[in-house]
């Protein structure tokens, strides 16, 4: 039996960035998804989901659309376009330790786990490399349905461990680099991520459109907003703020990753900022994840932020100290606590 696992993933740095074009850190985590194969003799597919009592059943000869994220059925069909072929159909169990609708990349762990599996078995087996997994996820999951997000979750779940990723050259870095315990903050709050994504993106792509008309050289990557000679609402200012202090904290984080000697305590002041950032610029974040974050820095965590699209869903924090103790601040403000570590990307188990 064919089965293949697939991790999920934080975002440290960058968040709310990734689908302008600028850098972002992330980091999979092990929390993972899994997906079991057995062939059949005809042309249907037939996946179970038992985590969430669901079951999805289609023909091979007709991949319509029947919905938005129809990711099982785009996923065959970028894999069909790249080449791939499929005599046979085939049933599979799909289970998933991921929290649904949290921010921690549930769909895209699961959508990258299902191409890195078709290639695994289809006619001619191919040996297709993590970066092209991850291009043809972002296709199946974003292209194929004309989505507002961007790439960092296909790339990173696919990769595995803490990679850099421009988005604008699609370069991928890999960093040799464990920040330790981390501690995720279910907040229990369920969101919407398509729209929270879409406001995001269409308000500052607009702003940005009417700087842009004003003054041609704006560059959001080194451009600085006190240069701005565009006329901003205070809503819009801090939007753009936000965005560029966002870009700058990248560039420092990305700085001290690369020392030989990584100051964890500088890492979680950065994570701190951005978060703020996060919850007044973009307006992201919730008073429970606040609250949720502020009582495990008082527990002893380093730093973290909210991580994901927002509304809801999912903090974290790195911690040096008693993990316990966090999980305690957590539970206490409503929410619920996994302890992960740094993990591998998508593979054949």
């Amino acid at each position: 039996m064919i089965k293949v696992t697939t991790p999920s993933r934080i975002c440290l740095f960058g968040e709310h960035q990734d689908y302008l074009g600028l850098p972002v850190l992330a980091m999979a985590i092990s929390l993972r998804s899994e997906i079991k194969f057995l062939k059949r003799s005809d042309r249907i597919v037939k996946i179970k989901m038992p985590d969430i009592k669901d079951e999805q059943i289609f023909d091979l000869d007709n991949l319509r659309y029947e919905h938005n994220r129809d990711y099982y059925k785009s996923g065959v069909k970028v894999c069909m376009e790249s080449g791939m072929q499929f005599s046979q159909g085939f049933e599979c169990e799909i289970r998933s330790d991921i929290p649904i609708q949290s921010g921690l990349s549930s769909s895209s762990s699961i959508v990258v786990g299902w191409i890195n599996f078709l290639s695994k078995i289809c006619d001619q087996k191919k040996e297709i490399s993590n970066y092209q997994i991850a291009e043809l996820a972002y296709r199946a999951e974003v292209l194929e349905f004309n989505e507002p997000g961007g790439m960092m979750d296909q790339f990173s779940t696919s990769y595995g461990g803490l990679i850099g990723i421009d988005t604008s050259s699609k370069n991928v870095e890999q960093f040799n680099l464990d920040l330790g315990t981390i501690i995720i903050g279910d907040s229990n709050e369920r969101k919407n991520t398509l729209s929270i994504l879409e406001r995001c993106k269409k308000e500052r792509l607009s702003i940005i459109d009417r700087i842009k008309k004003i003054d041609p050289a704006f560059n959001l990557r080194i451009s600085v907003f006190d240069d701005i000679s565009c006329d901003l609402s205070d809503s819009e200012a801090q939007l753009i703020q936000a965005t560029l202090d966002n870009r700058d904290i990248y560039n420092q984080a990305e700085i001290e990753i690369r020392k030989k000697v990584v100051d964890l305590k500088k890492i979680g002041k950065l994570l701190i900022k951005h978060h703020e950032n996060l919850s007044k610029g973009l307006r992201v974040s919730t008073a429970k994840i606040d609250n949720m974050l502020n009582a495990s820095m008082e527990a002893g965590a380093l730093g973290g932020k909210i991580t994901g699209s927002g509304g809801g869903g999912c903090m974290f924090v790195l911690s040096t100290e008693d993990p316990l103790k966090i999980v305690s601040a957590i539970k206490k403000n409503g929410g619920k606590a996994h302890i992960v570590k740094m993990d591998t990307g998508t593979y054949l188990a």
